[in-house]
């Protein structure tokens, strides 16, 4: 977290000289469509052919955007530049090979919790929608013709045996939209990693290599918005690895206790609802979402943070942060949309205060009005 502190300053600063201010957050409440462009896409041609493959798999048709939330947003948009509305903050975890199967699953179990305690972007165009738009956003964002198992922004079409059945779907269902000659090793699978790259799994299991050039395999987990602050983010990836480890190393796989229609209707649930989503839970229980992250999931993440051998003080401080966001129920969704309520729909004043809060650097269940 020190680390994190240090760069976040350090980057501010190199801001600051470019009269420019850096924030941490899932959706600009201040974007507008007309900053979506291809004029202000990375100079790397890698984007550039990604724009291209995917308007050929479209047939050249303009993406439609159709999202109903608290208000309704329906737009069109000709290229891929929807997706550079989106932030998240990634959370990846090495797992053994054997048992990536039981950590790729557990991911897609908690992402309800997951997406409900960090939701963080309730605003697009000025539209208020879901408590995390990122997600339909994104989604809808990269449109493909086949269905739900062939899309390519998609929590999953189910659990999986093997982790391996993965990269056997990106094979068999995904034409690659990258044809590129790699220098790199056959032994470092580059096309493998590169085609895996552009199909995003709210989970994503990834293959990667260290210095020596040794294979590992990693869940990443794409769920996550960015921000409020460096003390929220922390607390995030806390509480989704000590969760995940915990579920996944129970005797009885939960993945068995809870069928996987009920799990993708809970994380759609939550991205619209947050903390307040009614959810599906382990062994036919049902319930607010808010009430089970209080009453069980907090204590099966600091079981799984200790399992791992994080100091305890350390693991309940940040799992604490987590706690006291449930308790008041303002993640940064709810702070924004409460800033709202009492001023007006002023995107701009909303983010002068959100940066002003974002810059004290206190978690986002303290900050004020």
């Amino acid at each position: 977290a020190d680390e994190l502190k240090q760069t976040w300053r350090r980057c501010n600063r190199i801001a600051g000289e470019w009269k420019a201010r850096l924030a941490m957050i899932g959706i600009l409440p201040t974007v507008v469509e007309s900053d979506l462009n291809p004029a202000n896409m990375s100079s790397m041609l890698r984007y550039f052919a990604l724009d291209e493959q995917l308007k050929f798999q479209r047939g050249g048709k303009p993406v439609q955007v159709d999202i109903s939330g608290r208000d309704r947003l329906c737009f069109s948009h000709t290229d891929v530049m929807l997706e550079a509305g989106t932030t998240s903050f990634q959370i990846h975890l090495k797992v053994d090979a054997d048992r990536a199967g039981r950590f790729y699953n557990a991911a897609k179990l908690v992402s309800a919790a997951m997406v409900a305690v960090s939701a963080n972007s309730p605003y697009l165009f000025g539209a208020d929608l879901w408590q995390e738009t990122r997600i339909p956003l994104f989604e809808q964002s990269v449109p493909v013709i086949g269905g739900e198992r062939v899309k390519r922004v998609t929590l999953g079409t189910g659990y999986v045996d093997s982790i391996m059945e993965c990269f056997l779907a990106n094979l068999q269902n995904y034409p690659v939209l990258l044809p590129q000659q790699m220098d790199e090793p056959e032994q470092q699978l580059p096309h493998l990693r590169l085609h895996n790259g552009t199909i995003w799994r709210w989970n994503r299991p990834l293959i990667g290599f260290n210095r020596l050039r040794q294979p590992h395999i990693r869940i990443e987990h794409r769920v996550v918005p960015a921000g409020p602050t460096v003390a929220d983010s922390v607390a995030n990836a806390a509480f989704f690895v000590g969760l995940v480890c915990a579920l996944a190393n129970q005797p009885l796989a939960p993945e068995r206790r809870l069928s996987y229609s009920h799990a993708r209707k809970n994380f759609y649930q939550a991205a619209r609802h947050g903390l307040e989503a009614e959810i599906h839970w382990l062994d036919g229980r049902s319930g607010k979402l808010r009430e089970l992250i209080r009453k069980e999931m907090l204590g099966l993440a600091e079981t799984g943070l200790d399992n791992l051998g994080i100091d305890r003080e350390e693991s309940r401080h940040w799992l604490g942060i987590i706690a006291e966001r449930v308790n008041t129920g303002q993640n940064g969704a709810a702070w924004q949309r409460a800033w709202v309520q009492r001023h007006g729909a002023d995107m701009v004043m909303l983010m002068e205060s959100y940066l002003e809060h974002q810059e004290s650097l206190r978690p986002v269940h303290e900050w004020t009005l």
